[in-house]
Formats: C-alpha cells, structure tokens, sequence
C-alpha cells in the first residue's frame, strides 16, 4: 500500500546526553522530510548540548564531548529545524514518548514558538507494537509454530516460556551457550536492585538511573547530599530499592 499524503511529512530521530526529558540534550538530529509527490530532503545536525555527555552514552551513539564541542547549540539552529517542519507533520521511532517530548523541550528552553501540538504524529513503533504483539501468545506462535491454549494459566504460561526459550537457542546460533551470557544479554543483571532504579557500572559501583542524579555515583550523591537519601525513603520507591540505598549510605559511616 502507497503511503497517501496531502502535506510533507518529516520523520526525525535524536541522539543525547541521556533519556531524561526534563535535564538531557539533544547532541544530534536528523531530519527526512518527504513531500506528497514523493520528493525527500535530508538535513542533519550535531550540536553542543551545553553539559558532558556520560562515557556510558557515548559508548552507544559514538559522540564524544570533543565530537561536538565547535558545534552550534539547539538554540542557534532551532530556526533553521523550524523552516524544515514548516507545514509537515512528524514521524519517528519510539518518537511519541522520547523524540517529540524531548524536542518540546529543546524549542522551550530556546523560547522558539512553535505549536507541536498543531501537527499530527506518527509512531513507527506503535504500528509494530499494534500489528506485531509482543505478548507470550505471540512470542509461541512465532517461535514454536503454535497456538498457546489456557493462556495466563501459570502452568501453561511457563511451559510456553521455556519451549520459546528453547526454540530461541535453535534459531540464533550466535546466542551465548550458557546462563551467564544470557543473563548478561538481559542488560538486568546490572540492575542492582529489582526495579532498575539504580545500576551497576563497570566497576561494580551503585549509579543512580534515574531523575536528577542519573549517572551519577549513588556514594558520592549521599556523601554530598545526605538529604537526598532521607527523600528517597520517604517516597514510594520499592522496598528493595530502599535497602540497596540504605547499604550505600551505610558505607559513609565506615569511612
């Protein structure tokens, strides 16, 4: 089916410091805009976002404060990415609940008036999500080839999950052979506690992966912030988060 369009639509990505909304930055935006007869224009820009950019960030999208310390900020070019929305609408990948919220607050901070709220969004993966379930019921029908009977029975539900698990080491020979490498691949087995509020760095050291201290050493927020760890277990945070900070702050008495 042919995409049919009455105005351009532009399908944008971001790289940034981080995934919070409220205190990361854009480090890099790329823009596709396609127009109703089917004509593409590309416009690309990488940008200074005025704070560091953590080690652990760039590992995953290659850009380096050095990278990006001549470059122009979001403020100095959020003319130019106006221009190439004008009249458009938007569309991304994940772009509803990260690019547009992200973008939104880079056009705050610039106080360029913009009303995103005038164009229509479309999500490439909720489309996938909505047409390819991500459920069990799903995951058994494209690994084994069946139909997953008294789905949410238990029983039924964990047989399904290790036939899956099975089907899986079959299909993708470059899978790690053992429960160490597949633990690893699941990325939670760097969670220090349960609820992936705080990490594990390479060094085995508690970080915080969450609010206003993310990437931030959770020994070295207490030791200079006490109060922060008063805050934490005043508020609904899992039980177990609170005594993985408890553990931490209790080091400080120790030193």
């Amino acid at each position: 089916m042919k995409l049919q369009i009455t105005r351009p639509i532009v399908f944008f990505d971001i790289e940034s410091t981080g995934l919070n909304v409220g205190t990361d930055r854009i480090v890099e935006i790329a823009m596709l805009r396609i127009a109703p007869g089917g004509s593409q224009e590309s416009l690309v820009f990488r940008l200074n976002p005025t704070i560091p950019i953590p080690p652990e960030v760039t590992a995953i999208h290659g850009i380096s404060d050095a990278d990006v310390a001549d470059k122009p900020t979001f403020a100095e070019v959020a003319g130019q990415i106006v221009s190439f929305f004008k009249g458009a609408d938007l569309g991304g990948y994940n772009s509803d609940k990260f690019d547009i919220p992200m973008l939104a607050e880079e056009f705050a901070r610039a106080e360029v008036d913009i009303d995103l709220k005038k164009m229509r969004f479309v999500d490439v993966q909720v489309i996938f999500f909505k047409k390819e379930p991500r459920n069990l019921s799903a995951a058994y029908r494209f690994y084994c080839g069946k139909e997953l009977v008294n789905a949410h029975s238990a029983l039924a539900d964990v047989t399904a999950t290790w036939e899956i698990f099975q089907a899986q080491l079959e299909r993708y020979p470059d899978l790690p052979p053992n429960i160490e490498g597949l633990s690893a691949l699941s990325g939670a087995s760097r969670f220090a506690d349960f609820a992936g509020r705080i990490i594990l760095d390479d060094k085995d050291e508690e970080v915080f992966n969450f609010g206003k201290y993310k990437g931030r050493k959770v020994l070295e927020v207490f030791s200079k912030e006490p109060q922060y760890y008063n805050w934490m277990m005043q508020k609904d945070f899992p039980e177990y988060t609170k005594r993985v900070i408890t553990r931490v702050f209790l080091k400080l008495r120790q030193t």
